[in-house]
């Protein structure tokens, strides 16, 4: 399985400080999940760039959208493992989690998810988010694998 972890906005570079601090972190979950799937962090300039992109992925299955939306379904973090144990276990070949434009998702958008996850009731700066989604990727894994780091608590 191959996840994409893609969002809308500015590539990240080394002018800004709390950006990189986000990004390192993330890239630290990002390389953990690495054991398990095969995972990549993507940036897109707009939604509809993005959109594009997924168009052109190839492969047996198409790609499985999330969009983090803050309307959409919360989940534990057990119920969020169960949910990619499922895709895993059906044979998906491709997951992309998506955090979106600062206005939200368009309805085009919203339409071409395969689910609407959302991290909480708060809203979230788009670097957190983007570590928070890829810790509980790799708790959901962990969970999967049966390791010790979830304690369930």
């Amino acid at each position: 399985m191959h996840l994409t972890l893609a969002h809308i906005g500015a590539r990240t570079d080394s002018s800004s400080k709390s950006k990189d601090s986000f990004d390192s972190l993330a890239q630290i979950y990002l390389d953990r999940c690495s054991a398990f799937a095969r995972c990549l962090s993507q940036a897109f300039r707009t939604e509809e760039a993005m959109l594009e992109w997924l168009g052109r992925q190839q492969s047996r299955t198409p790609a499985i959208v999330v969009l983090l939306d803050s309307r959409g379904r919360q989940m534990t973090s057990e119920a969020f493992a169960a949910w990619l144990g499922a895709r895993r276990d059906q044979g998906a070949q491709h997951i992309v989690f998506a955090i979106g434009p600062a206005d939200g998702w368009s309805e085009t958008a919203r339409e071409r998810a395969h689910l609407l996850l959302s991290l909480g009731p708060m809203t979230l700066a788009h670097a957190l988010a983007r570590l928070v989604l890829t810790e509980q990727l790799y708790r959901a894994f962990t969970i999967l694998s049966g390791h010790p780091y979830h304690s369930g608590h």
